[in-house]
């Protein structure tokens, strides 16, 4: 949501990690350790002192969800590190289950490398002018 944020108020300059906690409801403490995470990933840049702030590092069709996902989750889950027996060994049994996960996550992760930020703020935009009667 902070990203979507930046991208919302791209090219105002800086913003300001208080203003970005204030709109999406969010400890700021906690919004600045996902911000140096986003900032040392290249995908935010920062600025300190009067007129600081945060920005997109790139434009908002630029940045893929995967990206994102990488940034502040690390890699995707690896059906093959999934749980082992007490000996250490994988369960062979569990092998066709290890096989669903890897294709799951695959598919997943071809999702949100073509979703970009700009799509979602536009997804977002969309809904806010959506009625329903």
């Amino acid at each position: 949501m902070a990203l979507l944020d930046l991208a919302n108020h791209y090219g105002e300059g800086p913003i300001q990690s208080r203003d970005i906690a204030s709109r999406q409801g969010v400890p700021e403490p906690y919004l600045n350790q996902l911000l140096t995470m986003l900032r040392k990933a290249g995908l935010i840049n920062s600025r300190r002192g009067p007129g600081g702030g945060h920005v997109l590092a790139r434009p908002a069709r630029e940045i893929r969800l995967d990206e994102l996902i990488q940034a502040l989750e690390g890699a995707f889950w690896d059906a093959d590190t999934g749980r082992r027996g007490d000996d250490g060994n994988k369960r062979p049994n569990c092998q066709p289950l290890r096989e669903v996960w890897r294709e799951v996550a695959q598919a997943a992760q071809e999702v949100f490398a073509q979703v970009t930020l700009a799509e979602l703020l536009e997804r977002e935009r969309r809904q806010a002018f959506t009625y329903h009667i």
